[in-house]
């Protein structure tokens, strides 16, 4: 990976144990997926990551902070015969980014919200960007260390405002550890256990959601589980139950 990164340009790549870290990209995905397109092989369990990015995205396209002193990183997954569907890793990079941060959350606890959003305190924590590039799914994480930036539609947080944060380094080894553990569950034991355990670690049934960007006309229930697939459940009103397989995704309350 370090010599993928060395073409583009980046510079500053230093090769660690399956961690490449670089001071400076536009962003992690997009690397990767370069070194994708190129025909360069990535293996899984490698990872870049980034001490700045300049042009960072989060989900539907929306521009994201750099987060210099965050965690910001991307590695890669290698659709196989069997495995469940490839959108669910969205669940899977849910659970390993919260055992990576729940050491270091204080007196809060810290939550999952569907998809891949992690909240603590009801402010976003981190998020996970996935992109598909052929055969490979490109999952892309970022976690608010020392510092949140500010979003107009919602709170952020970071780990600091908790107690003291981990270091960057020693972080990113932990999230591919975890993120390892996880997709060997994901890819051994198929998907329920997964949504079991995503379930339990998220906001409870009944809480209120609205469905839908601040500029789309907003959608309102409350959360009544995971379908079989991982899709979001999502009570109306009038007790119907509407399957939500994409879409923006917030706590009414925030």
């Amino acid at each position: 990976m370090a010599g993928c990164t060395d073409r583009r340009g980046c510079g500053g790549a230093v090769s660690g144990d399956l961690i490449t870290f670089i001071t400076e990209t536009g962003s992690t995905n997009a690397d990767l997926a370069a070194c994708l397109r190129s025909g360069d092989y990535l293996a899984e369990g490698d990872w870049l990551v980034a001490d700045r990015q300049i042009e960072g995205r989060g989900r539907r396209g929306s521009a994201w902070h750099d987060g210099t002193g965050n965690f910001m990183g991307s590695t890669v997954v290698h659709a196989r015969f069997g495995d469940p569907d490839p959108a669910t890793l969205a669940l899977v990079c849910g659970l390993a980014v919260l055992a990576a941060v729940t050491p270091f959350q204080g007196d809060q606890q810290a939550m999952l919200k569907w998809p891949n959003d992690v909240l603590i305190g009801g402010a976003k924590l981190a998020g996970v960007l996935l992109e598909r590039e052929g055969n490979a799914v490109i999952v892309g994480i970022g976690v608010n260390l020392l510092s949140a930036p500010a979003v107009p539609d919602r709170q952020t947080a970071a780990l600091a405002e908790f107690g003291a944060p981990p270091a960057r380094d020693a972080f990113a080894a932990e999230i591919a550890r975890q993120f390892d553990l996880e997709l060997d569950r994901w890819r051994t034991f198929g998907l329920s256990p997964i949504l079991t355990r995503w379930q339990a670690a998220a906001h409870p049934v009944g809480t209120a959601l609205v469905v839908g960007a601040v500029d789309e006309a907003p959608l309102h229930g409350t959360f009544a589980g995971l379908g079989a697939d991982g899709a979001l459940q999502l009570r109306l009103p009038d007790g119907t139950t509407r399957t939500i397989r994409a879409g923006e995704i917030r706590l009414a309350a925030t």
